[in-house]
Parts: C-alpha cells; structure tokens; sequence
C-alpha cells in the first residue's frame, strides 16, 4: 500500500467457520470496533491500520482478516475482467510484490474456479502495469493473497492480511488423532460460563487444546502474541508498529491462573504432547495434565465448569476413531459421570447422534457448529447459579449471569456471547456455614457446624474479637444431571419403612434357626424394583429393569439414595453394602462380570462355611433361593455317590460331602467357578481325593462318561440360556435339559434321586420323554419362606 493511505479506513471482513459469526462481533466489540455480522462466515467492520493490526493479534474464534477491495454484479468472463481491471491495484499491491489469487464459487453462472483465477489475475496485471507504468512484474516482494468469491453472481475480491489462518497459534506442534481448531476451542470457552479462577475440566483434551486456550484466555494472552502475519512485511506496517502492538500485549498478560485447569485423557503418549503444548504456550504452571478414564472423574470443586469435545465415532482416515460398541457405551456412561459433579455446568461439542437420547434430556442451549467439515452441536447443561448470602457479607447477592442465546438448532448470527463475570465473591472449597453438599440426592443442605443453622437461613455479623463471619455461597437451582424430585424421597421412606418391618420379621432367624444369609425385600413396593439380600454384616442389592420416569442421570442418583437408606436402616456400613444392576436378558444376551474386585467374604449356612463376591458378579456365589434344596441333599448324601452338573460354585457338593457322601464330583465349563468351590471344600474342611473337580461342558461330560461309574444321587441345576465362547452350541434350557436328563439316566443307579431345578419361569416338562420312575415337581417345598416370589426357581425331585 502507499503511504497516503497510512490513515485510511478500510472496509474489512473477519472470516470465520459458520456458527462463530457472534462470537466474532462480540470480541470485535470487546476491541472497540463496532461489526456486524453479514453472510454466514463473515463479520464486516472498519478501520484502519491499528484496526487490522488488533484484530490479527487479539481475535480467538475467526480464521482471518480480509481488505474487501470491491463488490460487483458478474455474471460473466467480460464483466469480472472490466470491473476487476478498473480498480486502481497500483494503490494496493507494489510493482515487486506477489499476488496469487485463489477463488471460490457458489450458485453463479461462472462456475469454473480456475477460469475466474486466472481472469482476475491477469486484469490486476494489466491494472498493475497500468499504474505503476512498468511492463516488468517480478513478484519477488512481500506477498498479497487476492481472493475471488463469487455467489449468486455478486463477485467480493478481497486481500488477505493474515497469511496462515488465524487458528495456527504457533504453539500446537503435536496435535492428536482428531485435533480440535484452536479457534473452534476458544469458542467454546467463550460460550461458556467460565472465568479465571472457577474450576475448569475437560476429560477428553487429547493434544490440550480445549484447556489451552482457557487459560490463555484466562491470563489475556493475545492469541497472536507469538505468530508472524501476512501484511507485516507490507511497507505500509513498519516493524515498529508492531513491536509496539506485541509490547502492549504483553503488558496486558494477567498473572497465573490461581484454580488450574483440569485436562485428562486416557492416552499418556497425547498427554505429553499436551504438555509440551502448553509450555509453548506459555501456560504450562495454569493447567494440570493427568491420564485418567472418564469413569474416574469426579471434583470437590464446586461451581465449575466441564468443556469437552468427546469422540464421534466417525471415520478419521482409512479408520474407526472408536468402535461402536465402546462409543455407545461410553455416551451412555456420560451422564453417570456429569451426576458426580452436581454443582457444576457442561458443555460439550459433539457430532454424536442421539446423544440428548442417551444422556435423557434436552440440553438447556444448544448451537450447531462445525468441526472441520463435521457437522457437530454444542450442548450445554447449566448447573446451579452461586449466591453469596447477602447478610453475611453486606453486599447483595450475586446470580450468575444468564446465557440470552436463543434455543436453536440452527447456526444464530445474532447471539450474544456470555463473557462477564460470573460472581467477583471468592468461592471456599471448603464446606463453610450453609453450603450445599453434593451427594446422593443432588444437592442437599449441610448444617452450620457452630449455630445449626440450616442453608439459607440468615446469619448474624459477629463482631466479636473484630471477626467477620465467612461469606458462605450457596446454591440457586438444580443440578444439571441427577436432580432428584420430591417423589425419590417419599420413595426412600416407604423403602425405609418396609425394610425395618422386614428386619423385625426375621430378626430371630440368625439366634433361633441359625438362617443368617437371606432375602430382606423383594419387589414388595411395585415402584421401588429391588432386591435386597443380607449375608450377615454385608447387603446386596439388585435392581431388576422397570420402566420409571428418571432420566440415567436421575435414576442413578435414586439408586444410590435407595443404596443409601438401606445401610442406614438395617444399620449396615456403607462400604458393606453392595448393588448390582440386573438388565433383562434380551436376545442372546448373558449376565457379565461387573468388576474385577476379587472380594471374597466368609459366610455361613446350615453350619457351614461359604465363599461370597458381592462386588463382581450379579450372582454372588451363594443361591439363597436353593438354601432348601440344598439341605435335601445333605439328608440323602450318607454313603452316597454325587454328581454335581453345572456346580457353580459348589455349594451343592459342599452339602453331599458335610452329609457324609462317599463322593462327590463337580462338573461346570467355567475353572474359576470350579476354584471358588475347591475353596468352599477346602473352607469346611472336606480335601480327600474323593471331593473332584472336572471343567468340562457337561453334553460333553455326560458323553464321554465311562459307563460303568454310577451316581445314587444327582443335582442337575442348569443355566435359563449360554453362549459361552468354549463350546460350539448355544444351550438353552427348554430345548437342551430334558435330552441331557436321558443321556444322564443311564449313569444314574436304580433308585438314585436326581434334583433338576430352572429358573425358567415358562418351563415345560415334558414327563412322558423322560425314561424316570418317578417326577415329581417339589417347588412349593424348595423354595424358602423369605421370598416373595414363588416361582423363583421350579424344581422337581426324579428317581430313576
């Protein structure tokens, strides 16, 4: 540019991806420098050199700043190169410099790009020529990047004074698998509620780019502190100009963050990239970088804020990013973990379809913004608002401020973005008179540990010895995820009140008949689902799957309340009480390991001694319901020979061997279930060599068995449905018991008794295909007064 136009205003354009048109304005605004938001992707202001000059170096969420140069109709070749040819480029590009033009075009009559490229460049090198009287263009000088777009037929040439694209901070040399646009992460920062000071967490930060440039944000780093632009080397912007524009934004950097940001990820390799990220970027001491699964995350921090772009499941490359499977799981993992953060709000930006589906409600706000070329939405889910109490500090209370964007879908070029202050009162961490403790039911009030005092209630200004009470800050509103309603708690009473009726109906058990592991409550309420079993000083609970209201979210918070209110009222401690999930089996589906605790616990039954995991399995190890059957088998045991088929854990053959068997022979697939019962022997003391273990498929078991080895006495207790990956059939019980019970028969001795039980409520027995003297079916007798279900398992006594 020449020097006459030092003070000129240009009509200029901060391009940006589609849906951070207003969060453009709003930081053009927070410069001093009135936009308005014209097409979508492009922000229209004026200015001057300084007004270039800030925005390259201040501006977070637009890609670059563009000179328009002119605006005209053309709807042809002739009419692009006139109208292109008649502006004075003289004034604009030196006789030395270089100006490669690039183009675009969209619905126009001129539809080849390369044409309108080569038109427009060779009008400004006849416009060139032209102005600077020369027939000689080198283009060895500084560059100017033209830009020919044409839509509808309107053509917009611009000049390019960003080089770059504004997002290439300088900082990010190793960037993940599917990198986040620093831009793109600071929009998000900015269409949050967070600030300098608040809590932040982002549990999927990869190459840390989301918790980067918070904290850049956070300390008023320009984002173009560190990087070079295009028209520096313009003669018209000395090196001076911007030493100076550098120098003052340096001064304006505020010191180190006094909460650091939160980053983790599963991957430890990302998360040193992360780290090396962040010391480029001169925030290294402002954020905290960990590997930790998404299931680990949890805060004392109150009134944060979490920030995250999960993965998609989309395809990167020749790849899946995640397999579907564990992508759907995870989603739906998301807001168990958002519950454990109750004060908190979230935000998160993904491409995921049916994530308000999975995480069961609708985001408060959401904005559809791009990631690259990937169309993705940006949910965000505000959490309670921080209220200083006015009394104890003298100052009124402070809301948080509300975010005004509309509810939409679509992109929203007019939306405020929310940058003010959310509370100047300092936060204590700590638990201080009135604050709200996060716990099972969402928030609920803590008393004043010295007055009593409940949350909200007035305190008086103490004036003795000159102190001042603590502000205390509570909070206004519910939490985002797990909110539970006034009916969870009348729930948790009538739970209550049934499990101490209970408890008081079976209180002799343990003194006067010896019963100490057995059911408390089975479903007795209809809308609290549960099952709850004692085993001596320890509580297992199960929740069977019934349609309700709660959203995940919700309904984990319920389950922990009911989780909770059990221990209390039967007095049993928390960490001795267990729950399980028990989804209805669909399909082919099986009940799976839940953990990996490896828990044994020691209790007793009928005299003896058994080994229980509470924590890994939804069965424990010990069928209560069988506790009958099982002492049956203990009378007819003396001098017998007894087959154990599918012995789980043997529990059965722990009985034959405690009622005098001659032999006892356990037979399951699975080797660990066969060492929990070698340990149940071992535990009561029964070790000789006529105690056997086979891990073996009991079809197989039974085809392969010598002939001439008899059994007196047989219990035959199958699975409803197995898949197991050790055997070529799938088994199902209606389909596969009654066959096996005839190849059985010939291994039984005349008179031998064989107990075959299902929990196949359905279950059809077929007497006349059984070659047996004798069925009987023996439920009403097997199974123990103590549950409500009758029809727990059905069993039928056959003899051969």
């Amino acid at each position: 540019m020449s020097s006459n136009l030092n003070d000129e205003s240009y009509d200029l354009i901060a391009a940006c991806a589609f849906g951070l048109e207003a969060i453009v304005r709003r930081e053009l605004e927070s410069l001093g420098i009135d936009a308005s938001i014209g097409e979508a992707g492009r922000v229209h202001f004026r200015g001057g050199r300084a007004a270039i000059l800030e925005a390259n170096l201040w501006l977070r969420t637009a890609d670059r700043i563009l000179i328009r140069i002119a605006e005209f109709p053309a709807a042809d070749f002739d009419a692009l190169f006139d109208t292109t040819r008649a502006i004075e480029w003289g004034k604009w590009i030196a006789v030395d410099a270089s100006f490669p033009v690039t183009g675009r075009s969209v619905k126009s009559a001129l539809t080849s790009v390369p044409a309108c490229q080569r038109t427009v460049k060779r009008a400004i090198v006849d416009a060139l020529r032209r102005d600077h009287a020369t027939e000689t263009l080198p283009e060895t000088g500084c560059e100017y990047k033209v830009d020919i777009a044409l839509l509808k037929d309107v053509a917009t040439i611009t000049i390019d004074t960003t080089g770059r694209s504004l997002h290439r901070r300088g900082y990010r040399t190793h960037v993940s698998k599917a990198p986040l646009k620093e831009t793109l992460a600071a929009a998000m920062v900015l269409l949050s509620y967070w600030k300098a000071g608040r809590p932040m967490i982002d549990p999927f930060c990869g190459s840390g780019t989301i918790p980067i440039e918070a904290a850049r944000i956070g300390r008023n780093i320009a984002p173009g502190l560190t990087r070079e632009f295009a028209c520096e080397a313009w003669q018209d912007y000395p090196a001076e100009l911007w030493q100076d524009a550098r120098a003052t934004a340096q001064a304006a950097i505020l010191p180190p963050l006094e909460e650091r940001i939160i980053g983790s990820d599963l991957d430890g390799r990302v998360l040193r990239a992360a780290r090396e990220n962040a010391e480029r970027a001169a925030v290294a001491d402002d954020i905290h970088f960990h590997a930790q699964p998404l299931s680990e995350l949890t805060s004392k921090r109150r009134f944060g804020c979490l920030i995250t772009n999960p993965p998609y499941g989309l395809r990167i490359g020749n790849e899946s990013y995640r397999e579907q499977r564990e992508l759907d799981a995870l989603y739906e993992s998301i807001p168990h973990v958002l519950r454990k953060l109750p004060t908190w709000s979230h935000y998160l930006l993904t491409a995921y379809p049916r994530f308000e589906r999975v995480v069961g409600r609708s985001a408060d706000r959401r904005r559809k913004l791009y990631n690259g070329r990937i169309e993705c939405t940006y949910y965000q889910f505000h959490g309670p608002k921080p209220v200083i109490n006015p009394l104890a500090t003298n100052q009124p209370a402070i809301d948080e401020p509300v975010n005004d964007e509309p509810v939409n879908d679509e992109p929203v070029n007019d939306e405020p973005v929310n940058d003010e202050p959310v509370n100047d009162a300092p936060v204590n961490d700590e638990l201080v008179a009135g604050e709200l403790e996060a716990d099972a039911n969402g928030l609920r009030e803590a008393r004043e540990p010295e007055t009593g005092l409940e949350t909200g209630a007035p305190t008086k200004p103490s004036t003795a010895d000159g102190v001042k009470p603590k502000p205390y800050v509570h909070a206004s509103g519910t939490p985002a995820f797990g909110h539970l309603s006034d009916k969870g708690l009348e729930q948790a009473e009538l739970f209550a009140t049934r499990l101490r009726k209970r408890a008081k109906h079976l209180r002799r058990w343990p003194t006067r008949r010896g019963i100490t592991c057995f059911r408390l409550y089975e479903r007795d309420i209809p809308e609290i689902p549960l099952i709850v079993d004692r085993y001596e000083d320890y509580l297992h609970l199960t929740e069977y799957e019934r349609p309700h209201d709660r959203d995940p979210a919700q309904h984990a918070n319920w389950l922990d309340l009911m989780a909770e209110t059990a221990g209390k009222t039967l007095e049993v401690p928390k960490q001795n009480v267990f729950f399980k999930r028990r989804g209805r089996q669909r399909g082919k589906t099986q009940h799976e390991k839940v953990d990996e605790t490896n828990q044994k616990i020691e209790v007793h039954e009928g005299g003896l001694k058994f080994l229980v995991n509470l924590a890994d399995y939804v069965d424990t190890g010990l069928f209560l319901d069988h506790r009958i059957t099982r002492q049956m088998v203990r009378e007819l045991a003396d001098g017998k020979h007894f087959l154990n088929l599918f012995a789980y854990t043997g529990s059965f053959s722990v009985y034959a061997a405690a009622g005098g068997a001659k032999s006892t022979l356990s037979v399951d697939l699975s080797k660990s279930y066969l060492d929990w019962g070698w340990q149940n022997m071992r535990l009561n003391g029964f070790l000789g060599n006529q105690h056997r273990f086979v891990a073996e498929d009991v079809k197989t078991f039974l085809r392969n068995h010598p002939p001439g080895e008899k059994y007196d006495l047989v219990v035959f207790d199958p699975p409803t449905f197995s898949n197991s990956k050790r055997t070529e059939e799938d088994w199902d019980v209606q389909t596969d018991s009654l066959p096996l019970l005839n190849e059985l028969m010939p291994l039984v001795r005349k008179g031998g008794v064989i107990y075959f039980s299902t929990n196949f409520r359905r279950f059809k027995f077929d007497v006349e295909s059984v070659s047996a003297s004798e069925v009987h079916e023996i439920s009403n007798q097997t199974v123990p007064e103590d549950f409500r279900n009758r029809r727990i398992h059905r069993c039928w006594r056959i003899v051969r």
